[in-house]
């Protein structure tokens, strides 16, 4: 007899939490942050000149359009290659952030970080999340007392994931080495903004049937993505919170598109031929 948990290689339907877009006001301060201090790489083939970034890190993105900021509310997870090389690149960025929310401190497992403009992202190591070397292992909400609950039957019911709802806090599975996370808070929380997040599925046509029916659906964008907002409770219609959801077929165009990723080490005095591409270690 096997003593393996064979469902926790259980996927669920949504396959890619691919990128969170942020829009900011300014993009050279924009690229000094993710970019110049965080590691990441600004993607080379699909440009938008100067109004708009995409930041590449690991099989995830940063979508960063010029615009009037806006904040998550809550935090971003992030794994980057090494801890000290990003303290450094931190130090590197500190004065020409010094007007800006700029700010870090280095906690037990992960440095907290202060994009310029208060949205707040966890950098950590390889190794906290096994299956990642480089990217975005997690996107932690905040959502209001006792909304966990219907939030995890929304994703459970509605998008066919794999969700734990426990204690305050919902845990979704986002393909095999992802989550969306939703914590109660009895602090207030902002009002949402705007921004989003971007997810591929498998089974395309059902949620988008059952958003439908219930009026949710904000955007038909083409034939391989639409959008909804209002996350709800499927016992009772209730909305629970808002976050856009950029939802894509895998039949999309940008569906597993190989992302470039720069080895954030390497700079004019490190540089060896051989040594510019990230390798997990």
């Amino acid at each position: 007899m096997s003593d393996f948990d064979r469902s926790a290689e259980d996927v669920g339907n949504v396959l890619m939490l691919e990128h969170v877009n942020l829009t900011v006001p300014d993009q050279g301060i924009a690229a000094l942050f993710y970019v110049t201090g965080l590691g990441f790489t600004r993607d080379p083939y699909i440009d938008f000149g100067t109004f708009n970034m995409w930041v590449n890190l690991g099989e995830q993105q940063f979508h960063l359009p010029k615009s009037q900021s806006q904040r998550f509310r809550g935090h971003i997870g992030v794994v980057v290659p090494d801890l000290e090389d990003l303290k450094k690149r931190l130090g590197f960025i500190a004065k020409p952030m010094a007007d800006t929310e700029f700010a870090w401190v280095e906690k037990d497992d992960h440095i907290e970080l202060t994009c310029p403009w208060g949205n707040t992202i966890r950098a950590y190591a390889p190794g906290i999340f096994p299956k990642m070397d480089l990217g975005m292992p997690y996107v932690d909400m905040q959502v209001p007392p006792d909304t966990t609950a219907g939030i995890g039957r929304f994703y459970e019911q509605v998008l066919g994931c794999a969700a734990n709802a426990a204690d305050g806090v919902c845990r979704v599975k986002m393909g095999y080495n992802q989550e969306l996370i939703f914590t109660e808070t009895d602090e207030p929380i902002a009002d949402y903004d705007g921004h989003h997040l971007a997810v591929y599925i498998a089974d395309f046509s059902a949620p988008h049937k059952y958003l439908k029916e219930l009026e949710l659906i904000t955007e038909e964008s083409d034939q391989h993505q639409y959008r909804f907002q209002a996350i709800v409770d499927p016992d009772n219609g209730e909305t629970l919170t808002e976050l856009e959801h950029e939802v894509r077929s895998l039949s999309h165009p940008m569906y597993h598109r190989p992302l470039v990723n720069r080895n954030p080490a390497v700079n004019f005095f490190t540089y060896r031929k051989g040594n510019e591409i990230f390798t997990p270690s």
